[in-house]
């Protein structure tokens, strides 16, 4: 998806840089941080409720509508009955490490939404400052780092419940981050070779340079979204986001037909497992910005928005922002709704057989255009060129190993059918089976054993 907007946005601000930050007083800071904390609380309470309404239009019903004008109360009441409501703690866990847990992965979601960009520099209060509350020059693997921490509030949250369902999910959870967080972090390298910089201020400020176009007599300016030139990195990057959140087709750490609810089996539905699942939607949400950050322009407008002059000045930014972050999160809804839930050997196998080796020859190409220094006009057709091969390979690997995975699942039925006959007929060569009889009863709960059984 690329924008266009006229030449005379070129004058206007790129955005804050690395130099921008760190010169906030304190009292600005701490209001960014509230106004952080508070959005993605509201995000949880508002994104639970739209899921929901989502999903039932989707599957032609009416979700939530008795709490509030729409349901918009409904999630505010789960809130206060989940805050409300008696927290129990089985005798058999490790009482500490079982309360610390949920903290341990709430505390991470909120900390990588810190680095988010939320629009260019503005007025606020007579201050200068930028709509981001901090930036560093790792600003993308300071994101990997709190995802990282947040799994090990699973895996203890699993651990300390004692209970096999519950380690089992969190024994999944860090199997599965291990696989797709490697395929995740080398998604971003192709971004990072584009922007030469690890910090999402400044690769949203990349994003925003671009060649010239005549077209129609009016000279327009093409600022380069990076999913136009990286569509292979975006695509990896959307699915690994599926497996990073635990959600629908790769929520098997939580899967509720094998392991009843996963790692948070013996946790009860009160403050704790609320914390839980807020931390759950708030990963979703920090994903879904780094998703917009690296590669949908951050907080630029989109075109046709971009013609009108100040649309990537002051206060808008942040309803562009906001509307992406809106339309990525429906996406993630839409997943939902419409996949099923994998098996886990596929899952394993999906992340390490195919992400990583076409993520890591992905970048090589990537690497090879960038070195070869491509002119500028030609870089999206040799892209584009690589791309189709990429999908080409992929779509015959797909179907190599379906083919494989068929046979293979035949000749374990013809070893079954086999095994089988061999059962049923002893002259074959089987054993023989003796005959199960009914067991007669005598007397006052006697048994005879019959003859003949073992």
């Amino acid at each position: 998806m690329s924008t266009l907007s006229p030449a005379l946005l070129a004058a206007a601000p790129a955005g804050p840089s690395l130099a921008d930050f760190g010169k906030d007083p304190l009292w600005i800071t701490i209001i960014k941080a509230v106004f952080i904390f508070v959005f993605l609380l509201l995000g949880v309470l508002f994104g639970v409720w739209f899921e929901r309404k989502l999903i039932s239009r989707m599957q032609d019903r009416y979700g939530p509508n008795r709490a509030g004008r729409f349901g918009l109360l409904q999630s505010v009441a789960d809130g206060l009955k989940m805050g409300l409501k008696e927290d129990i703690t089985p005798r058999t866990v490790d009482k500490v490490l079982y309360r610390l847990a949920p903290i341990i992965l709430v505390v991470p979601a909120f900390l990588a939404f810190s680095i988010v960009p939320f629009g260019p520099m503005v007025w606020m209060f007579g201050q200068h400052t930028p709509l981001q509350l901090t930036d560093m020059p790792v600003a993308v693997l300071f994101v990997l780092a709190m995802a990282s921490v947040g799994v090990y509030g699973i895996v203890l949250a699993g651990w300390s419940s004692r209970s096999p369902y519950a380690i089992l999910g969190g024994l999944r959870s860090s199997a599965q981050v291990v696989s797709y967080e490697i395929a995740m972090g080398l998604s971003f390298v192709g971004v990072f070779l584009f922007a030469g910089t690890l910090s999402t201020s400044e690769i949203v400020a990349a994003q925003a340079e671009g060649g010239t176009v005549e077209l129609g007599g009016f000279t327009l300016n093409l600022p380069s979204w990076y999913v136009v030139l990286l569509i292979p990195s975006f695509l990896i990057y959307a699915i690994t986001m599926l497996g990073e959140t635990n959600r629908v087709p790769f929520d098997l750490p939580e899967g509720e037909g094998e392991l009843v609810g996963g790692f948070m089996t013996e946790y009860s539905s009160s403050l704790k497992f609320a914390l839980i699942m807020m931390a759950e939607y708030v990963n979703v949400f920090t994903v879904s910005a780094l998703s917009i950050t690296l590669f949908f322009g951050g907080w630029r407008a989109p075109w046709p928005i971009s013609l009108w002059d100040g649309a990537n000045v002051g206060w808008w930014p942040m309803l562009w922002f906001f509307i992406k972050l809106v339309l990525v999160f429906s996406a993630f809804v839409w997943i939902r709704a419409s996949l099923p839930r994998i098996r886990y050997d596929q899952l394993m196998a999906f992340g390490w057989k195919v992400l990583i080796p076409l993520n890591l020859g992905w970048i090589l190409m990537v690497a090879t255009v960038r070195a070869l220094q491509v002119p500028e006009n030609n870089r999206a057709v040799v892209f584009t060129l690589a791309a189709v091969v990429l999908v080409g390979i992929l779509a015959i690997w797909f179907r190599f190993d379906t083919v494989l995975q068929r046979r293979r699942e035949e000749k374990a039925a013809q070893i079954e059918a086999e095994f089988a006959r061999l059962q049923a007929e002893p002259e074959a060569g089987g054993f023989p089976v003796p005959p199960l009889d009914l067991p007669h009863y005598h007397g006052a709960g006697r048994k005879e054993v019959p003859s003949g059984s073992n």
